[in-house]
């Protein structure tokens, strides 16, 4: 039987998604009715579909409804596949639920995901995101991308998600780069990746602030004009690359716009918190055969 869906377009930094409300986990999205409203051609067009359920609703937020988070952000890639998190999705999230009064953002907002507990509050840039905990790791990766005339090597990056950073050395390599084809990792992620290529600005630090340049190719969707997950794993490569005596806020540019980075302490160890915009552009309803 076809079923009517109603929806709102939303957008970080042009990371645009589909957000679907289901607060009781009623409704049945496939795979493919994921693809279908995510196509730009025949759908309402998004690098992803944000469904809004609650936590007791979905068996993947027991942990976080346990611990009285109410809503749960059950993010898919554009193809349908799964993801475990998006940075940018998190700030749309938060601007839905505060606009449609699921939620208040007068305190700080915890919202479930497939990698764990994100919590969000407003910010000069709109919403800040605390990733939590993050990871960088020197195992050896070479990657191959249309427009660079050798491989060059990787830096493993874990947001809660899987990322691979490459330095450029210039902007021209950067906007030579052809992202319509998907880069080549060897060793393949057994779960694949999203790459991110990033050149620092000169100088790289201009106030206490690190500054880099940053293209990306999100797994499951192709490149996207921001990555927010993508964004902090890069400032956090660069940081590595650039030693004890790099900057703990970074300002990363990306085709869609301008995020922060910044590193907290925190009794778990060292978090990662993303800042930026959140818009929601229209809303209206689909029918679904």
């Amino acid at each position: 039987m076809p079923q009517t869906v109603a929806f709102t377009k939303g957008h970080g930094t042009g990371n645009d998604f589909v957000v679907v409300a289901d607060p009781d986990g009623s409704l049945e999205l496939t795979d493919d009715h994921v693809a279908i409203l995510c196509d730009r051609r025949f759908g309402i067009g998004g690098d992803g579909l944000l469904r809004v359920v609650r936590c007791s609703a979905i068996p993947e937020g027991a942990e976080a409804a346990a611990d009285g988070v109410e809503w749960f952000m059950d993010y898919r890639n554009a193809d349908g596949s799964i993801a475990e998190m998006c940075g940018n999705g998190t700030r749309v999230f938060a601007k839905y639920l505060a606009d449609t009064g699921f939620a208040s953002l007068e305190k700080p907002l915890r919202i479930g995901t497939r990698a764990g507990v994100k919590t969000l509050t407003r910010s000069a840039l709109g919403f800040e995101v605390d990733l939590g905990r993050w990871a960088v790791d020197d195992a050896d990766v070479l990657v191959r991308a249309r427009g660079l005339s050798v491989s060059r090597p990787g830096q493993h990056a874990d947001l809660g998600n899987p990322h691979v950073v490459v330095a450029l050395s210039s902007l021209d390599e950067l906007e030579g780069l052809d992202l319509t084809v998907a880069p080549i990792l060897d060793p393949a992620p057994a779960a694949g990746a999203n790459v991110e290529f990033v050149v620092p600005e000169e100088p790289l630090v201009h106030d206490g602030v690190g500054r880099i340049r940053m293209r990306v190719f999100e797994r499951g969707v192709g490149e996207t004009l921001s990555c927010g997950t993508g964004v902090a794993a890069a400032a956090l490569a660069v940081r590595h690359w650039a030693g004890p005596a790099a900057p703990e806020h970074w300002a990363v540019e990306v085709p869609g716009g301008h995020l922060g980075v910044r590193l907290v302490p925190h009794a778990d160890g060292s978090h990662v918190l993303l800042s930026g915009p959140a818009t929601l552009v229209y809303s209206g309803e689909i029918t679904l055969a």
